[in-house]
Formats: C-alpha cells, structure tokens, sequence
C-alpha cells in the first residue's frame, strides 16, 4: 500500500479500538517470563514465547505493544524474531506500536525514523514511542515522515516511574511544567486533523489526577501502569476521565503470566477487556 492510499495512522486506531477495545497488549518477552513459560532463554525460546503470544494478542487486542530492547537483547537473531511479531500481528488485524523510546538530533534521528515509520521502513510499525528530552523540535522529522507514511508517534510526557517527576514535572519559565508542555507541542501537531490525530503521549495510569491538562490534545494517549504496576480501571478513570477519546491502557506482564496455555492467555485477554468496557465494573 503506498503513503498516499494508506489512511492517517489516527483514523485507523480508532476505528480498531471502535471493533476491539482501547486495550494495549505488551509483549514483553522478559527472561523470566520466558523462563515461567518453561522455554529456555535463548532465541528458540523468545520465538516461542513472542509468536505464540503475538497469535492471541494480536487476535483479540486493537493494538499491541513489542517492547524492543527484550528482542534487540538477543542479538541480530533477536531482531529477526521481532520482524516476525510485527508480521504475525499485521496478519491477525492488530495495529503495532514498537516500544523503542528514541530521541535524538539530525542524521541519528533521521535514521531511526528510516528504521521504523518511513516508507521502506526496516522494521516498519504502525507508530513507535520516540524520547522528546532533547527537545520536541528533534522529533519534528520523524512526527512530519510517520504521518506521511500513515504512521504515528508517542511522544513521552509523564511516564509512571517514580524517578521521572523531577524532571517531567519540572517548571518552565511560562509556568508549565516540562510534561504540559510536551503535551501542548504533540497538540498542536494535532489541530484540526480528525477524527483523532497521529501524535500521541505517553502518561502514566499512575500518575495523580490533575496533573495535566489533555483537553486538546486530539490524539492518543498510551497509559502504562495499568496492571502489574498497580493501577486499577478506577484509576483510569479519575485520571482520564470516561470521555477523553483515544486512551490506550497498556498491559503486559498481568496478561503474559497466563501462559503458555493459548486459552488461558486468550481468557486472561477478555477478562481485562471486560473491565476496561464497563466504567462501572468493579475492579479487582
């Protein structure tokens, strides 16, 4: 499919979170997951766990998440297995947003942009999480080239390690802390595109309410923390409230520990869509 028949990378995240829930399913391949899974860890064993989680996540999810540096840890073989994930989810219909978190300046980001989101990409994903720390301006390349390519990008803003808040919530002279500030550049790459534009933010699910302010945002949000890291669908909730489009809750370990059971793995995907699709279900 070429850049200028390909539909804007918004338009089809939200037409698959309309068929399959605003879940994010992380495929992790941890070595101790892998270990759980009783596989060795070594790169028979990452296939293993990786594909045979990719076939159900990718089945029953919107979009899913491969965490890079647990492939890239394995090496050129490694990599090799993470080309087949992102085919494999391809196939079953899910949207792939490779978690690689990079940033840097001139012909390094312009690379990882040839990497990732431009036409002819390497490893070509639906979006990538990209680093704006050495500024937002370093990421305009990469944000204009994935957009052309029906692409995206999510851009950290307030992420749920704790250590991140003395930086991300630091003060800029205007006022506003590093994260708003974030926030109001990939909102103003938004404007006026519909009906949900192509960049988006990383936040916490457990981060405080009221710290930001995404009202105008108009792109997605990707919202880790939701699960092993504790937070709750409650927390969602008041955080982001019941109305605010785009909100991918983002989970990994909490679904990933069920397997290798394909079964268990696939019940362990509904149950947690379940929750996120009645804001009054109870949580757990």
């Amino acid at each position: 499919m070429t850049a200028s028949a390909r539909e804007r990378f918004g338009a089809r995240l939200a037409k698959a979170v309309a068929d399959r829930g605003p879940l994010c399913a992380g495929i992790d391949p941890h070595p101790g997951l892998i270990e759980a899974w009783g596989l060795p860890v070594d790169a028979s064993g990452l296939e293993r766990f990786a594909l045979s989680a990719t076939e159900v996540l990718a089945a029953h999810t919107a979009i899913v998440k491969p965490q890079s540096a647990f492939f890239e840890s394995f090496g050129a073989a490694g990599v090799r297995v993470l080309e087949r994930v992102v085919e494999t989810a391809r196939e079953a219909g899910a949207l792939v947003l490779l978690d690689v978190k990079r940033g840097d300046i001139g012909s390094t980001m312009a690379a990882y942009t040839a990497a990732y989101v431009a036409d002819g990409a390497a490893i070509a994903a639906d979006a990538i999480t990209v680093s704006p720390y050495l500024g937002f301006g370093s990421l305009a390349q990469c944000a204009e080239t994935a957009v052309a390519a029906g692409r995206g990008i999510f851009v950290l803003a307030r992420t749920s390690n704790p250590e991140a808040a003395a930086v991300q919530n630091a003060k800029l002279p205007d006022g506003r802390t590093v994260a708003q500030a974030i926030v109001d550049e990939a909102a103003a790459f938004n404007a006026s595109v519909g009906p949900l534009g192509d960049v988006g933010v990383v936040v916490g699910a457990t981060v405080p309410p009221g710290e930001l302010d995404l009202s105008r945002l108009n792109g997605p949000v990707l919202a880790p923390g939701f699960g092993a890291q504790g937070a709750t669908a409650a927390d969602l909730r008041a955080l982001f409230g019941i109305s605010l489009p785009g909100v991918l809750p983002a989970s990994s370990r909490d679904i990933l520990k069920h397997g290798p059971e394909q079964a268990a793995l696939r019940q362990a995907v509904e149950r947690v869509a379940e929750v996120l699709a009645d804001p009054q279900e109870n949580d757990q």
